[in-house]
Formats: structure tokens, sequence, C-alpha cells
């Protein structure tokens, strides 16, 4: 049977344009669960790694803003708040794709591993904090809280600062027996979420770090980990475009690394956005010595693109 690494976009999560509360996540994690399950009923064996952007901004601003208030919450590390996001995240895709299967008479077991990532602490990105997180302030504000607390903050677009965090390149998966354990056994996995909480090796131990690592980087690692025999980001659109949003555009069904490297060089693919994407799916394909491919599609095409009907393959 074959295994494949799926990375959930926003979208699985969230719909475009609505507040991210548990509710409307919970309504549209019902309908992923059904694509999900489509592919679990093709013969696949299935890991599932997601985002957690609006959902750690969500608790990490009610955090500070009881704390900031005066209330009886503590301030909430941001390590805490990605492992939290692990929790409810994974709950709501675990029993929505439960009921799923359940219906379908497929007998399968469906578990979140809250999941550490490795990061060098040497990394460029900790250096060069990128990411913004929680609250605007103003620069007064911004100034206060970075002297107490030792946080970075920036001006962001005008609407006041906000703090940011690095975002380092994911080295070593920590539960990764446990995972690994799971799918040999055959059960679907909810692993790496938000690209897992980012920790950092010590004399003592693990030591979680503010920082956001690429959900896309970590599900590429990953999905080496386990072996599978392809990777998967799901994302907005259907296929990879050049040119995109010109009138020029073009779907591109296939890519190799050269290809790819050559779109890159180009700038065709935005650096927040499908550059991320291609270059974990480049690296999936690199690293993987028995053949495996990467893929790039929608969430509701995902089924139709394993069949070859729609999305950009990425082979070397």
């Amino acid at each position: 049977m074959k295994r494949i690494v799926i990375a959930l976009g926003g979208n699985a999560l969230q719909e475009a344009g609505k507040p991210a509360t548990a509710e409307s996540q919970l309504e549209v994690v019902e309908k992923t669960s059904e694509y999900i399950a489509d592919i679990i009923e093709s013969g696949y064996d299935v890991v599932l790694a997601h985002g957690n952007g609006p959902q750690v901004g969500m608790i990490n601003l009610a955090m500070e803003f009881s704390a900031n208030k005066g209330g009886n919450t503590p301030f909430m590390p941001f390590p805490e708040c990605g492992a939290m996001t692990q929790g409810y995240i994974g709950y709501h895709l675990q029993q929505a794709i439960q009921h799923e299967l359940k219906n379908r008479g497929i007998n399968k077991e469906c578990a979140t591993v809250v999941t550490q990532v490795v990061v060098d602490e040497k990394d460029p990105g900790f250096q060069h904090p990128t990411k913004p997180v929680g609250s605007f302030y103003t620069k007064e504000e911004a100034e206060k809280i970075a002297e107490e607390k030792g946080f970075i903050f920036v001006e962001d677009a005008g609407r006041g600062y906000r703090r940011v965090v690095p975002s380092p390149i994911p080295k070593r998966i920590v539960e990764l027996n446990v995972v690994d354990q799971l799918v040999r056994a055959g059960d679907i996995v909810i692993t790496v979420g938000g690209g897992g909480i980012p920790v950092v090796e010590t004399e003592d131990g693990l030591r979680g770090v503010a920082a956001v690592i690429d959900k896309d980087r970590a599900s590429s690692l990953l999905a080496q980990d386990v072996r599978a025999d392809r990777l998967i980001i799901l994302t907005a659109v259907d296929a990879v475009c050049i040119n995109f949003n010109k009138p020029d555009q073009k779907e591109l069904s296939s890519m190799t690394i050269a290809d790819c490297e050559k779109y890159i060089a180009e700038g065709q693919f935005a650096p927040g956005s499908m550059l991320p994407k291609v270059e974990s799916c480049m690296e999936f394909v690199k690293n993987n010595d028995h053949g495996g491919t990467a893929l790039i599609t929608s969430l509701a095409r995902a089924a139709d693109a394993l069949e070859g009907k729609t999305g950009t393959v990425i082979t070397r």
C-alpha cells in the first residue's frame, strides 16, 4: 500500500474571510474529512500535517490581552501556544475523519501526536525574525514590552507594531518513532501541526523556542523520514502556475527539479506563498531514494490529482 504525507493548507481549516473560531473551523474540517476519506478509501496510508497561523495568533492574542489587562491568565510562551493549536486542531481533524470513515465502513484508527521539531539554535533565521504574531501595539507599548520581555517588534503596514519571531529550518522530528509505529500499524496520524513545536537541544534536554517552522518544510522532512511514496501539498489552487495572475498565466502539469530551479531563478513563485511549497517538494524529491514524487494541488481536487487529472507533479 502506498504511503503519502498530506500537508493541509489554511483553506482546509478555515473559510477565507471568516474569524478563526472553533465553531467555524469544525464546520470546514467536516468537509475536509470527506476529501481525506476519499484518498484513504482509494487505498493509501495517510499521514496528515497542517498549518496553524490564524489559530496560534488567536491563542497568543487572547493570552496577551488577558495578561496585559491584569487578568488571572498568566503570560503564555509561544511554544506552548503552538502546542495548544496542535491539540485542538488535531482533535477536530481526528474526530471528523473518524466519523467519516465510520460512515464508509472503513476500520482505521486516527490519532494526533503532539510533535516537537528540533531546530538549530544557530540557524540564521534567529538573527533575522520575520514572522509577525500576536497583537498590534503603539510604538510606546512595543518599546515597553520589548524592554520587559526582550521581544523584537516591527512596524506592520502602518497598523502598529507587532512582535516578530524567527522561522528556522526543521532538522529532526522528536516523536518520529512514535509516528512511524502508528503509520506501520495502518493508522492515520496527524503530526507536525503548525510545522511542529520548535525546540533546541541543550545539555539539559530539549527547550522550546519562540519561532514558527514552515509547515510545508516540516511536512517535507516528515515525508522523507517515514519513507513516503508521495508528498502532497494542498493549497488554494488546482496546480502551480507560471506568470500567475497575468494574461499569459499557464498551469504546469509537471516539473522536474531543473524546471523548478529555472522558475525560481525567474522569480515565478511568491516568497510567502508558492515558493516554500515548491522548495519543500524539491527537497523531498531530491532526498527520496525510492522514486518518490511530490504533488501540489487543491484540497477539493486532491483525489483527482492522485489519478493524474489535475495538479502539478514534481519529479527528479
